[in-house]
């Protein structure tokens, strides 16, 4: 099972720079977008639903033009799940999932803080709120993948620039105090404590490269994405039921289809 996760940053952007010819080659089970930025209605091209996948869109409501995300699947899903019950997260459009037998496969945008203390309070908000419906889907079961971009850098090891950005929203140290702290003990805290490991989410990067050294985003100021001074804020999380499948991943830097890279990870089929 190969299950892509990307943010676009304007899905129909990032088709004029190519990313649906890559998607084509890539025999993807799953594709998890992120920051569509459009409305279903406008994406009537048929290149907005690639041959072979059922695809889903959840725009956000509140402001056409932003935020947005979006499951394609080769295999039509049970169900698909669109609200969390959080009206002003649900409603900018940062949570879809798919649903497969027991397998449940979301795509999230967890809130940037970076254009001031009013966003980032509601981030930290929505951090707290969003806690125990993890905690409740991590006990539930069920198989998870949560794909996207959650806008937090876990340690040193996913950020070039550690020490400039300790007061930077996306790697202050209460947004990682609260992503390292659902994750079972790996490589990758910045040295706070973790679950053990069969009782937290794996992160599925960090078990198939304990010391990497690979970023997803790359700010567009400057010569940034040239002199790879990245972060590392798109992830695939999985449930500990997931870890023994994990079998390789890749972000795909070759072309620029936005500020972001896609993530692929390859999970082995149920019993192999």
């Amino acid at each position: 099972m190969r299950i892509i996760s990307f943010n676009a940053n304007g899905i129909r952007s990032a088709a004029t720079k190519g990313f649906f010819d890559w998607l084509d080659a890539q025999q993807a089970d799953v594709v998890c977008l992120q920051e569509t930025k459009a409305q279903e209605d406008q994406l009537t091209d048929p290149r907005f639903r690639p041959d072979g996948h059922h695809c889903f869109y959840r725009d956000a409501s509140t402001r056409k033009g932003y935020s947005g995300v979006a499951i394609y699947a080769r295999r039509e899903p049970d169900e698909v799940r669109t609200a969390l019950g959080r009206p002003d997260f649900d409603e900018e459009g940062r949570y879809i999932e798919a649903r497969f037998g027991n397998l449940s496969v979301v795509s999230f945008y967890i809130p940037s803080g970076s254009s001031g203390e009013l966003r980032q309070g509601y981030k930290f908000q929505v951090m707290e709120w969003l806690k125990p419906i993890l905690d409740e889907w991590l006990a539930s079961g069920r198989d998870y993948v949560l794909c996207g971009d959650w806008n937090i850098v876990r340690s040193r090891l996913d950020i070039r620039n550690w020490t400039s950005n300790q007061k930077n929203s996306g790697c202050l140290p209460p947004e990682r105090s609260w992503l390292n702290g659902m994750l079972g003990a790996d490589a990758g805290s910045d040295g706070t404590s973790q679950r053990p490991v069969a009782q937290g989410w794996v992160d599925a990067y960090r078990v198939l490269h304990p010391e990497g050294q690979d970023y997803t985003w790359w700010s567009n100021r400057g010569a940034a994405r040239a002199n790879n001074v990245g972060w590392r804020i798109d992830y695939q999380f999985a449930t500990p039921s997931l870890r023994e499948r994990l079998r390789g991943c890749s972000i795909y830097r070759e072309q620029r289809f936005s500020d972001h890279a896609p993530f692929t990870v390859d999970y082995a089929d149920g019993g192999k």
